[in-house]
């Protein structure tokens, strides 16, 4: 079946029992969260996960709609990930968070932009009263979506990369999973850009290095599951293993659906905030976690 889904890992790992070509994965763990590397190496690697070729970093971390009492560590495994991926430590950074602030399962980019320290505008005595000497210029964004602008998110990024011209940009979405145990406990980042919508068979235009001309990362969690993913789970526990039989015992309207948590206020919250956190600290590494907090709220 051909499952929706935007997480590397759950490609890679579904080829596990197969020669493996061009691409590897490797497991390693970072304070008491699992981190999964993902690397697409060549044409046959990418044909095979139907994903560019790049590096893919899987943080697999305590439910964020369960507690909060592992944030702080969760923040900063993720924020040494996004400085592996960064090109760079001193250029200007343009952080997009796409998705529909009105939907919640969608919500999660721009909720993380709220958060985001943007400093390109800051003039000295700003940073004097800060009592820091330099901040790394960053720029963010919520451009919404083609249904409320009538634009497309790439346009808009492609224009603003033109006018300001950024040393890379970081792009935040809401992702789609195959599995349900994926929903709300796991991060992915990359260096390849985005195809938004993908894992939700609503693909828009392409955000990378081959439409801006720079280095684009992404960043997101997992918010949505198929539908018929969904029934196809439940229903091999009858001993229905066979996914596309399975599929043929959905209406053509089921097939269509998209399933997410009924927890999913707390868990895009949460999310955000941990993300939000993570990219501060990330881009303004001479910040505490207190200050960056200080700064944002």
């Amino acid at each position: 079946m051909n499952h929706r889904t935007d997480l590397a890992i759950e490609l890679a790992l579904g080829l596990q029992d197969t020669v493996l070509q061009g691409h590897q994965t490797v497991r390693t763990k970072e304070d008491g969260a699992v981190v999964w590397h993902t690397n697409i190496s060549s044409p046959e690697g990418e044909k095979l996960l139907g994903k560019p070729a790049g590096d893919y970093f899987t943080v697999e971390v305590v439910p964020f709609s369960d507690s909060v009492t592992h944030s702080a560590k969760q923040a900063e495994v993720i924020a040494r990930l996004i400085r592996r991926l960064l090109p760079d430590q001193d250029g200007l950074v343009l952080v997009a968070g796409l998705g529909n602030l009105s939907i919640t399962p969608d919500a999660l980019g721009p909720k993380i932009v709220d958060r985001v320290l943007a400093t390109r505008h800051l003039a000295g005595e700003w940073k004097k009263a800060a009592k820091k000497d330099r901040f790394r210029p960053v720029a963010a964004i919520a451009p919404g979506v083609l249904g409320q602008t009538g634009i497309e998110t790439s346009e808009i990024i492609t224009c603003l990369c033109e006018k300001i011209k950024p040393s890379c940009a970081i792009i935040l979405d809401a992702l789609a999973a195959r599995s349900i145990s994926r929903l709300g406990n796991t991060v992915q980042l990359a260096n390849v850009g985005i195809s938004p919508g993908s894992g939700a068979m609503n693909r828009r235009a392409e955000i990378s290095r081959n439409t801006l001309g720079i280095p684009v990362l992404s960043m997101g969690v997992p918010t949505v599951v198929d539908g018929v993913t969904v029934g196809a789970e439940l229903l091999s526990v009858d001993g229905i293993e066979d996914s596309e039989n399975a599929r043929g015992l959905f209406s053509s309207s089921g097939q269509g659906m998209l399933v997410t948590p009924k927890e999913i206020d707390l868990m895009i919250d949460r999310a955000s905030r941990v993300l939000a956190m993570a990219l501060n600290r990330a881009l303004q590494p001479q910040l505490s976690q207190q200050e960056i907090w200080e700064l944002t709220s």
